[in-house]
């Protein structure tokens, strides 16, 4: 599988530095290419002439000293299918975090747009503190990877979170990464998250409680499997993919129309509402002495089922059930209604998997096959067996 792959790994000043001899190892002997890039302070930990041997090239340093036209941190870029930091200290992920780019590293994390899976090891004191774990958050935020460190005893002396990951865990995350980017390469999926919000007047709307999650996991693994994404979402996000901030059902409608033309596949996961006040209130509506209020509501256009009608040609068209009550019984009936390819129901009573869980699970129907149970799982992992299943379909002619 990594036969001729080009894996960049680079290096950072931290005691582990000395484990990713034995990851470039592995590697190697899975006939992968291996270059090596090191942090100067790296160079207080594992020696040039290691690392030239192990991977069998030149290590570099030095941001400009190239003898070709293009500086290192452009001809590597153009080389490498995965950049790993390894280990990833505190110093350099905030620097990465912040788009700074002052040695050959950083100015390849900064201009690399492909795979990056990042391995922090670090003292416990430090990998707690609350600067460095924002800046975790704005890495897994941009779509790199992070292998979280272990707990255990630490090269300072104490013990606790921060010892970087196995390089057994490191290596397998990225033979995964680099399987799945090839899984759903060429395909352009949309992809809806989050409940819509209907105006009332400019301080009140009428919603609900999706939290989006799933539309989010969903995006998240099509991109890493290679796909061309575009989340239209109702709420602001910063992802390496395409995506679309709209408030209300009828601003969906028309973002999913406009972006539903050129897709392979969509995946409304969106939790549109069915009403939407008649008439929007151009200033906030005054408590009066009457004891009740009454507002008119009218039908929202259906999204889905408008997709269906007009779907293309071995498009793939995915639907989303929330019930309450006999789940399989109305996911059945709004199958047949929408006339949509798959679609993914959830019970939306209990607790363990409702609204705003970071667990789900769910039930896939379609036409011709067997209904698909996924088990209770984290939504990421739910949705990358919903991507196999549909893919699979789409191959088998479901």
């Amino acid at each position: 599988m990594l036969r001729n792959k080009n894996i960049l790994i680079g290096i950072t000043g931290g005691i582990a530095a000395y484990k990713i001899c034995e990851l470039v190892r592995m590697f190697k002997k899975n006939d992968a290419n291996v270059k090596v890039v090191l942090t100067p302070n790296a160079k207080e930990f594992v020696t040039e002439l290691t690392m030239d041997t192990l991977a069998q090239d030149r290590v570099y340093i030095e941001q400009f000293n190239t003898t070709d036209k293009k500086p290192e941190h452009i001809s590597l870029c153009d080389w490498a299918d995965i950049f790993i930091i390894a280990p990833a200290s505190a110093n350099t992920i905030g620097k990465l975090a912040n788009g700074i780019a002052d040695n050959l590293l950083t100015s390849l994390a900064c201009a690399f747009t492909g795979t990056k899976l990042i391995a922090p090891a670090m003292n416990t004191g430090m990998w707690e503190n609350r600067f460095v774990q924002k800046n975790i958050s704005a890495l897994k935020n941009a779509g790199m990877h992070i292998v979280e460190p272990e707990s255990g005893f630490l090269a300072c002396g104490t013990c606790g979170k921060g010892r970087l990951a196995s390089v057994e865990k490191v290596f397998n995350e990225a033979a995964l990464l680099l399987y799945e980017n090839q899984a759903l390469k060429g395909k352009k999926i949309l992809i809806t998250a989050g409940g819509t919000r209907e105006n009332l007047d400019p301080v009140r709307y009428i919603g609900n409680y999706s939290s989006g999650k799933m539309g989010k996991a969903l995006a998240d693994a099509a991109y890493n499997a290679g796909a061309e994404v575009t989340l239209i979402c109702t709420f602001e996000e910063t992802k390496p993919y395409k995506t679309i901030t709209v408030n209300s059902a009828l601003e969906m409608e028309n973002a999913v129309k406009n972006e539903a033309q050129n897709a392979n596949c969509v995946i409304m996961a969106a939790a549109v509402a069915d009403y939407r006040p008649a008439e929007c209130s151009v200033s906030k509506i005054k408590k009066d002495k009457n004891e009740e209020l009454t507002i008119k509501l009218v039908k929202n256009p259906d999204i889905l089922a408008n997709l269906c009608k007009n779907k293309k040609q071995n498009q793939i068209i995915v639907g989303f059930c929330a019930e309450s009550d006999d789940l399989i019984e109305n996911a059945r009936e709004k199958l047949a209604q929408k006339g949509c390819d798959f679609l993914v129901a959830n019970d939306i009573t209990r607790k363990d998997i409702a609204f705003s869980s970071d667990y789900n699970e769910v039930y896939i129907l379609s036409k011709d096959a067997p209904i698909k149970k996924i088990d209770r799982s984290t939504k990421e992992n739910i949705a990358k067996s919903i991507l196999e299943i549909i893919f699979k379909g789409e191959n088998s002619g479901n």
